[in-house]
């Protein structure tokens, strides 16, 4: 009789050894998702939906890019120094005037008989003085006249005492004849002496008024002269060549005194005039530089006058081309132009995009090596450009950042394309 052989049960199964390979598996995973794995969140993107720059080492330049409009170097204003009726138009706006061009005449009536009455007012003052003048070099005639005759008779009388004298000593003549002719010797000498005085007198008094009367004659005649012109003041002319600007005027219309007429506009010299914003205040200063594109070329403008008032948040500074202005430039055109605010250093640059509005320069994503993958880098960024950010720390020149917006990325610190 056959004997039952007993069978050993197997203690490692197949099944029990793929059990074993399955769970050490799951427990490798889960220690190397908890240990080494990257939990952070991702989320996918399309690479052609976003914006990717390489970080660069170059020269940073910090302007602003601002908007200027090409200006008249000088503008020289017409305004009416006496009113009037518009009476005719010789040249209208727009038209190229030359200095002292009749632009417009007006007539004034009231004027005109205002300018005869102190006319005439004058010319009677001025004869008057003239008058004077006349009595006064009348009366030094006189007083001259009365000299010489006074010399005249001492003249006669001083050989004709002479002689009285040798004949009275020799009891030829009366001591009576004697004494006669020695008082209207002495008289006359006396007189002499007085009337001498006299003239001196009236002579320094008389130099004094003529003196006087001359200033009040000079006086008159520029009085006059300016009177005359007043008239002129009715006839408008160009104050210098260049083009000219006017309202509509038309014939008979009234104008009243200091009323603005035009003005003319240099046409070889300009000026650009630039509005900036009321924050760069303390950082524009005369002297500062800026450039500008036009027609294929690279123009430089410098700061030569600054506005300080403040008008609806911006402030105006008043730019002149450096070196060679361009051709074509026209007044009233408009320049982009790019206003330096600090010297040019070399500096790590990052294109600007929209990612600084959501991020606010804090941080970017960085591409990893082989572009698959985005990842979160905090980041300090320092000046800015319209083109570039002064990179001050977190990425390097070469790394490529995503520049484009992160609206749409929400809190995700991972992009996987």
């Amino acid at each position: 009789m056959g004997m039952d052989r007993k069978i050993e049960k197997k203690k490692w199964t197949g099944g029990k050894i793929a059990g074993i390979i399955l769970a050490l598996g799951l427990l490798s995973f889960v220690l190397y998702s908890f240990l080494f794995a990257d939990n952070r969140s991702k989320l996918n993107v399309e690479r052609e939906k976003i914006t990717v720059s390489t970080v660069s080492r170059d020269i940073f330049q910090e302007y602003i890019p601002e908007t200027g409009i090409v200006m008249p170097s000088q503008t020289i204003y017409l305004d009416a120094v006496e009113g009037g009726v518009v009476n005719d138009i010789m040249l209208e706006s727009g038209a190229l005037v030359n200095k002292g061009d009749t632009i417009m005449e007006l007539s004034n009536s009231n004027l005109q008989l205002d300018v005869m009455n102190r006319e005439a007012q004058l010319y009677e003052q001025l004869n008057i003085l003239r008058t004077t003048r006349l009595q006064l070099d009348q009366n030094d005639l006189r007083q001259k006249a009365q000299l010489a005759e006074i010399d005249y008779q001492l003249q006669l009388l001083a050989p004709q005492y002479k002689r009285f004298k040798e004949l009275a000593s020799k009891k030829l003549i009366s001591q009576r004849e004697l004494e006669e002719v020695e008082e209207e010797f002495e008289y006359n000498k006396r007189r002499r002496n007085l009337t001498y005085e006299a003239y001196k007198s009236d002579s320094v008094s008389r130099a004094l008024q003529l003196y006087q009367i001359r200033q009040s004659e000079e006086r008159m005649l520029r009085s006059l002269d300016a009177v005359n012109k007043l008239l002129d003041n009715l006839v408008v002319k160009a104050p210098t060549t260049g083009l000219l600007t006017t309202p509509d005027w038309e014939p008979g219309q009234s104008i009243s005194p200091g009323e603005r007429l035009g003005q003319v506009a240099l046409l070889d010299s300009f000026k650009v005039r630039v509005a900036i914003d009321e924050l760069y205040l303390p950082r524009i200063e005369v002297g500062q530089q800026a450039t500008f594109n036009f027609d294929g070329g690279t123009y430089r403008l410098e700061i030569y006058k600054k506005y300080p008032t403040v008008s609806e948040g911006n402030f105006e500074v008043d730019m002149r081309f450096v070196g060679e202005i361009p051709e074509g430039i026209r007044r009233g055109q408009s320049l982009r132009i790019r206003l330096e605010l600090g010297s040019s250093e070399e500096a790590t640059l990052l294109a600007t995009g929209g990612f600084f509005r959501d991020t606010g320069g804090n941080w970017v994503f960085v591409l990893n090596n082989d572009g698959s993958r985005a990842y979160k880098r905090d980041i300090q960024l320092g000046r800015k450009n319209s083109e570039y950010y002064e990179v001050l720390e977190g990425i390097e020149p070469g790394e490529k950042v995503i520049t484009s917006s992160y609206e749409n990325f929400g809190d995700n610190e991972v992009l996987v394309f």
